[in-house]
């Protein structure tokens, strides 16, 4: 098992500095590395021979390894290097060129270029974008491989020493550190631990078998936990309310970036911005304050959603959400132009504009996204659905219509269900999923509950209600009945009472309950009292 663990460094004046210094040198050669690999490309597939402006001599495939740079693409068994292998065989000559780049951990040379050669395999294998030049703002970390130690709230960095850290949790017994990454952000330094167990294995997602090899109801009284479904929520992802639930439960949305006071703030702080001089230590300052509240609301929305993880992979044994396509949704309107005038014409995306907001603060991607490390950490499931039609759905009738909704109303023109639109669609996304993966989710049996105290008997219109129509008929057979535990004294009273109520406040058993018109005074049996 790989775990991952963050920390915030506490380093003295002298190794931030240092930290600093390092970012600016590691940047530089990234970028000077991605843009050998550029010439190597145009060199090898587009021009062939061809003169380099800057260095002024030919460059052949045969006789060069990267872009001009000296060395022999072929290694010595006869197998044709990597690039990134090629570049990191030139570290020692770049020292020697360089030598303020000695200063700097072999390794964290190596791992800068292995960087590179990640973002190369992103974009061939996995369609992503091709690699960037990196500036201050889109380079601030770096990576060791071997070396590190941990004692305490100290860590060991070569060619940094020992440097404090908040250790605000320990490390766990048995696993050994893989690699450190020491990374700068807005309020300070903060270094990333990778640990690694062997004898631990990983997270194990519960397959889509077990949850549709469900058992049968007539077997639910034998079923012991295991893999057998009893529940499933639907969640649909809102901006009103962060996400509705199938069970008619929501989750608020604290809207961290847009509520009206935090946009206040970032308003007033990004004008001071633009009003210093660009280049200034002042505007480097109050761009430094802009980016701590950026990170401080990136901060309490990703604790805020680690808590909603949490609370809803506990609800139930399956979760169902929706498969967005997030980026066309905050995807710009295409243009709109008069072909006549030749102007743009309105296309909506002003008003747009507020809605990408939100749906950029939601952060809807990455919530889903700790659902399902939660759900696998909890051997649970999660399944994606399509979304479509989902809002739009009755969920008694399944009638489609798109008049069904009107804002958050749900009203169905075929049926005339009424219900909140939201909810309809966390009803609408559970039951696909449980059609489409089919799924025999396991229902609970109800059993009757016996009562202490039956409930009172109902009278008709005309009947006056007395003790013994209003007394429940368990207490009037417990008064009828002596009971055996009871001492000989309880006993003969009980059966002296011959199941009468007595009167409270008196405490012989000859008291008498006096009538409307009776006098205390005119009563047969006082006298002998």
């Amino acid at each position: 098992m790989i775990l991952g663990y963050c920390y915030k460094l506490r380093p003295n004046v002298s190794q931030s500095e240092k930290i600093d210094r390092w970012i600016d040198l590691l940047r530089a050669n990234y970028n000077w590395s991605l843009a050998d690999r550029i010439d190597a490309y145009y060199q090898r597939y587009i021009c062939g021979d061809y003169c380099d402006l800057r260095t002024k001599f030919i460059v052949t495939p045969l006789s060069c390894s990267l872009g001009g740079a000296t060395g022999n693409p072929w290694s010595d068994k006869g197998k044709k290097r990597s690039a990134v292998n090629i570049q990191i065989t030139e570290l020692p000559n770049l020292k020697q060129a360089r030598p303020w780049y000695a200063e700097i951990d072999s390794t964290v040379l190596q791992q800068n270029l292995r960087r590179l050669d990640n973002a190369y395999n992103n974009f061939f294998q996995q369609n992503r974008g091709f690699p960037k030049f990196k500036n201050r703002s889109t380079f601030h970390s770096f990576t060791y491989a071997t070396g590190v130690k941990i004692k305490g709230n100290k860590i060991y960095l070569p060619k940094l020493g020992w440097v404090k850290f908040y250790n605000s949790r320990s490390i766990p017994d048995g696993f050994k550190l893989k690699s450190v990454t020491v990374r700068k952000k807005s309020n300070g330094y903060y270094v990333s631990v990778r640990i690694e167990d062997k004898s631990v294995p990983n997270l194990s997602v519960k397959k889509l078998e077990e949850v549709r090899n469900a058992p049968p109801l007539s077997t639910l009284n034998s079923i012991q936990g295991g893999s057998a479904v009893k529940t499933i929520t639907g969640l649909d992802m809102g901006l009103g309310k962060l996400i509705y639930c199938s069970d008619k439960s929501a989750i608020d949305n604290p809207k961290f970036a847009t509520n009206p006071k935090t946009k206040r703030l970032q308003r007033i702080r990004q004008r001071r911005v633009s009003r210093k001089k660009r280049g200034s230590n002042n505007r480097r300052k109050t761009q430094h304050k802009l980016s701590r509240l950026s990170h401080r609301i990136a901060t309490k929305r990703e604790a805020y959603q680690w808590q909603v993880a949490n609370k809803i992979v506990n609800k139930s044994d399956a979760i169902a959400i929706e498969n967005l396509n997030i980026a066309g949704m905050i995807k710009k309107c295409k243009p709109k132009w008069d072909a006549n005038t030749g102007r743009f014409l309105k296309n909506g995306q002003s008003a747009k504009r507020a809605l990408n907001r939100l749906i950029a603060d939601a952060s809807w991607y990455s919530l889903t996204q700790k659902i399902e490390y939660m759900a696998a950490k909890s051997g649970k499931i999660v399944l994606r659905v399509n979304p479509r039609h989902t809002s739009q759905e009755c969920s008694v009738c399944h009638h489609i219509d798109p008049d069904n909704r009107e804002g958050e109303k749900f009203l169905c023109t075929n049926c005339g269900h009424v219900d909140d639109a939201n909810f309809q669609a966390g009803i609408n996304i559970k039951n696909k999923a449980i059609n489409h993966y089919g799924l025999n989710i396991v229902k609970k049996i109800k059993t009757k509950v016996r009562r202490d105290l039956p409930e009172p008997k109902q009278l008709t219109l005309f009947q006056t209600p007395t003790v013994e129509l209003t007394t429940g008929k368990r207490r009037k057979r417990l008064r009828d009945t002596p009971s055996h535990g009871a001492s000989p004294i309880n006993q003969e009273k009980q059966s002296a009472s011959n199941g009468k109520r007595v009167v409270p406040g008196n405490l012989n058993e000859y008291a008498f309950q006096l009538s409307l018109f009776n006098q205390e005074n005119n009563h047969p049996d006082r006298d002998s009292l």
